[in-house]
């Protein structure tokens, strides 16, 4: 993510901005702060959340039973109940099947935003590592269809139980160009105004028509091998 707060308040109509100075961020990775355009009571805003929504009660209560197991293992008395609400949860980066119970509580448009971005990576090692797209060589402004939400949790042990607000985008099948690199799916970007109004402001039913790859040819890969681009 390299552009502008300016430049990303004007593309995206956002009328309030809760970051200081945005630094160009060349890699952006899991459970750590990045930009989001979100709803808020006066318009759109501007504003950083962690990324990394909370993972489903399955996910927790799987890896807290384990983490039960071995410490009963060891002789120790265990608190389920508080070992379950202290379970470090980093966050669930990507959502796919959003009939899910577990996203549909976040599929309204006060829980919609978008992420914007300049291009994006996925990792092959065949290929190199990882693989950088964007939409071309210039690496221009563009945007995931995103979802937050306000969370308390534990993200990390060291930090113990936190406040947080929290994104992830959505994802879908690959199209030609991603899926050679990455067969398993690609995120679900907006190119248009009219995309991101209908993501931001429609009913569900008609903004996840927008959960679909996109068409083939339209992305380039601009970077191989490098944790970040630091071109752009």
């Amino acid at each position: 993510m390299t552009t502008n707060q300016a430049a990303i308040s004007a593309l995206f109509r956002v009328v309030n901005r809760y970051i200081g100075n945005l630094a160009p961020m060349p890699g952006v990775f899991p459970d750590y702060q990045a930009p989001i355009v979100r709803s808020g009571p006066a318009g759109r805003e501007l504003a950083t959340a962690r990324w990394g929504m909370p993972s489903s009660q399955k996910a927790l209560m799987d890896a807290t039973k384990k983490r039960a197991e071995k410490l009963e293992a060891k002789g120790k008395t265990v608190d389920f109940k508080e070992l379950l609400r202290m379970e470090p949860d980093s966050g669930t980066t990507n959502i796919r099947n959003v009939k899910s119970k577990h996203w549909t509580q976040w599929l309204g448009p006060e829980h919609r935003c978008i992420v914007p971005f300049n291009s994006f990576s996925e990792f092959n090692k065949a290929e190199g590592g990882d693989i950088w797209f964007a939409l071309d060589e210039s690496r221009p402004l563009l945007c995931f269809a995103g979802m937050w939400t306000n969370w308390t949790s534990v993200r990390k042990v060291k930090e113990g139980e936190t406040t947080n607000d929290l994104y992830a985008f959505l994802t879908t099948e690959p199209n030609a160009e991603v899926g050679a690199i990455h067969p398993k799916a690609m995120p679900v970007i907006l190119t248009t105004p009219d995309e991101v109004e209908t993501w931001m402001t429609a009913p569900a039913e008609g903004a996840l028509k927008l959960q679909r790859p996109l068409p083939d040819g339209t992305l380039r890969i601009v970077a191989r091998g490098a944790k970040e681009d630091k071109v752009g």
